[in-house]
């Protein structure tokens, strides 16, 4: 298939728009001078700035755990959610649970966060950490869900069977044959819900409540009175850390691929 020679030039402005301001904000996260706009300097006096802001500390810590609880979680049902999806193939209401599941993916994060809202408020339950935990995992349970289910499809269910065979009882067997095969893909689909969690915006900002501001939403609100040098040596933090969490997702995926294919020679050769 030839390829026209605007091809290149398109990808690179399109990469040029989505990245170039991050670098941006990136550089002027060392700037030295109090105007974000005006180099004056190489320095790293924001990061310390940044590292006795109590108020920034504060949401930095309770996004991290926001992240690392609904994650766990969400790992969990998304990985019961690909078992049940691959494993019965047919149930009643299984088309309406595969809905329920892959929902949250095409559904606006503002309806999303919206219908959370209306729900707790229902329930008459206060708006804090555990509801910004609860919104979290919902949203992000359907992408673990759906990394899980990719490894499951291309599974070879022999060795279950023949675990089985061998008098092995079914927990066992999932936990001993079927949970280190697909394990990549579930440390996987944990560092993307973790990723996701760790710069929502819009769910969490409609589920917090007094004590439980999460750093994105501390940094929202900062921008509003004016960019200042912390906002961007915080925001430089926050993309180190999605970025490790995306590269990493990356290379589990990758090695569950090539484990695939390993297994599938393996069993061949057989």
């Amino acid at each position: 298939m030839k390829t026209s020679r605007l091809d290149p030039v398109v990808l690179t402005i399109g990469f040029a728009f989505l990245y170039i301001p991050i670098l941006l904000l990136v550089i002027f996260s060392f700037n030295a001078s109090k105007l974000v706009t005006v180099w004056g300097g190489f320095s790293t006096h924001w990061y310390v700035q940044m590292w006795q802001n109590q108020g920034l500390m504060d949401a930095a810590w309770i996004t991290i755990r926001v992240a690392l609880l609904s994650a766990t979680i969400a790992t969990v049902l998304g990985t019961l959610a690909a078992l049940a999806l691959t494993r019965f193939t047919r149930f009643p209401g299984r088309m309406l649970f595969s809905g329920m599941i892959y929902a949250p993916i095409v559904m606006p994060e503002v309806i999303t966060g919206l219908s959370m809202l209306l729900l707790f408020v229902s329930m008459n339950i206060d708006r804090g950490f555990w509801t910004v935990m609860i919104a979290h995992t919902t949203f992000t349970m359907c992408y673990a869900a759906i990394v899980v289910q990719s490894r499951l499809v291309t599974f070879d269910r022999s060795l279950e069977e023949a675990a089985l065979d061998l008098g092995c009882p079914p927990v066992k067997t999932f936990f001993k044959i079927t949970l280190p095969l697909i394990l990549p893909a579930v440390i996987a689909g944990w560092m993307l819900a973790f990723t996701l969690s760790l710069d929502d915006l819009v769910i969490a900002n409609f589920n917090t409540g007094p004590g439980a501001t999460t750093l994105p939403i501390k940094i929202y609100s900062q921008v509003r009175l004016g960019v200042t040098p912390e906002i961007n040596a915080a925001c430089t933090i926050l993309i180190a850390f999605v970025t490790v969490g995306v590269v990493i997702a990356s290379l589990m995926t990758k090695r569950a691929e090539v484990q695939r294919q390993r297994d599938e020679r393996a069993a061949m050769a057989q």
